[in-house]
């Protein structure tokens, strides 16, 4: 991508109405703009990281036989009736009306729908187990939405229904849903901590939250410092809670190995046996023709949400620094001086290489890279590059490439490695 036509509208200026990093960073680096109280546009830098972030979900969703399908955003009223949550759900719900008078809503959640469509389709105990998923947008009237994307009223969010004949079965499904989320956290370059929580509004008995490290988390976490050298398995059963369930008797955590921070949830997963099957009378046969109601459980991670708390967790003060595994780009290159011929040759050959689209070329090892081919300054260049955040930047100056060389910048060490542009090329093809 060439940054001269790519659609990034940055900004030196800090939002007067931004209160944390991420927000001040989404709004400059032109990843998102207001449309709106706690409602964004989401422009094409984000995307690519939304892409990135559901990418990685989707694959660890379908490891485990999770099926990807879309629910509606408008749901009929009537079903909510009749799980009895319709009133009980408050404000938050966006209640609509149809031409004809009809009762809907905007979707916040859906166990209803996920309740309903199991129950026109599958009749038999051999239709079990089923886990069904969708990343889709969320609507949830906030009284006060605020810090950007972090607490919104609309929302990008992934949240998946299992239906299993018994506990054993649902709770194999959990334990399933629980390793998978430590997987996807992981590849994005995060560590997930693990917390029990309640079930708020969803409802059930099991549930965790999935929280991750932040100066400006709304959350106060204790737990083991040997969370962050623990395996997948580990994670599972390290100590962690949240400070209303953090008891300093009971602790089990000597005080020197416990540790205190702020974090900010991005998951959560529950289990509510059959809360929504027995209130909308779905059930199965099983070999005997007896009915059985399915178990259940709900598994949410919000991907709009999980921007900001990455950038929340990997920033400093001259912008993001994105992990590489969710970066919209793996790495730039900077013609630092965009009026000499042999910076532009040089810029050019390197991009071409680079993004080769040939035969030769494995599209899943292949990098993205965007090219700042504009003609602006050198301080505005290094300046966009570093408030963008990606990995890498290659930096093609008058002075380094008349001795055939070409600067290597890691954004988040600062380290910078001398290399030929044939060595650099060789590096990332």
């Amino acid at each position: 991508m060439l940054f001269s036509k790519f659609f990034a509208p940055t900004s030196r200026d800090t939002p007067a109405d931004a209160k944390i990093a991420s927000h001040i960073l989404m709004l400059r680096s032109g990843m998102i703009s207001q449309a709106a109280s706690g409602i964004y546009y989401w422009l094409p830098l984000a995307v690519r990281v939304l892409d990135k972030i559901s990418g990685i979900i989707h694959e660890e969703q379908e490891r485990i036989n999770s099926q990807k399908m879309y629910f509606t955003t408008i749901q009929p009223a009537d079903l909510w009736q009749e799980s009895g949550r319709y009133e009980a759900y408050g404000k938050e719900m966006l209640r609509l009306k149809d031409r004809k008078g009809g009762d809907f809503l905007y979707s916040p959640t859906n166990e209803e729908q996920a309740t309903d469509v199991f129950r026109k389709y599958v009749k038999s105990y051999r239709g079990l187990p089923l886990c069904l998923y969708q990343i889709h947008w969320k609507f949830r009237d906030e009284i006060r939405p605020r810090f950007g994307v972090m607490r919104g009223r609309e929302f990008l969010m992934k949240d998946a229904y299992s239906f299993d004949i018994n506990f054993e079965g649902a709770k194999a499904a959990y334990m399933n849903m629980f390793r998978a989320y430590i997987k996807t956290f992981r590849r994005m370059g995060l560590t997930p901590i693990p917390v029990q929580a309640d079930s708020g509004a969803i409802g059930g008995n099991m549930s965790h939250e999935f929280q991750i490290l932040a100066d400006t988390g709304e959350s106060t976490l204790y737990y083991d410092k040997k969370l962050s050298t623990a395996s997948d398995e580990e994670l599972m059963i390290i100590f962690a809670v949240a400070d209303e369930k953090y008891d300093p008797n009971t602790c089990p955590i000597p005080e020197n190995e416990l540790m205190v921070s702020k974090g900010i949830e991005v998951g959560h997963i529950f289990y509510f046996g059959t809360k929504y099957s027995k209130a909308m009378n779905v059930f199965v046969l099983d070999e005997n023709g007896n009915k059985i109601y399915p178990e259940m459980g709900s598994y949410g991670i919000g991907v709009s949400r999980l921007i900001a708390a990455i950038i929340e967790s990997s920033h400093d003060e001259k912008g993001i620094v994105w992990p590489e595994a969710v970066a919209p780009f793996d790495l730039t290159i900077l013609n630092l001086h965009h009026k000499n011929e042999k910076c532009r040759e040089v810029s050019q050959k390197i991009y071409d290489a680079i993004n080769c689209n040939c035969c030769c070329s494995n599209a899943s090892t292949k990098k993205e890279v965007l090219y700042d081919d504009r003609e602006i300054s050198v301080g505005e260049k290094l300046a966009d590059a570093d408030l963008i955040g990606i990995p890498w930047q290659i930096l093609v100056g008058e002075k380094k490439i008349k001795n055939d060389i070409v600067e290597l910048k890691n954004r988040k060490t600062g380290e910078v490695i001398e290399m030929s542009p044939e060595k650099i090329i060789g590096r990332f093809r």
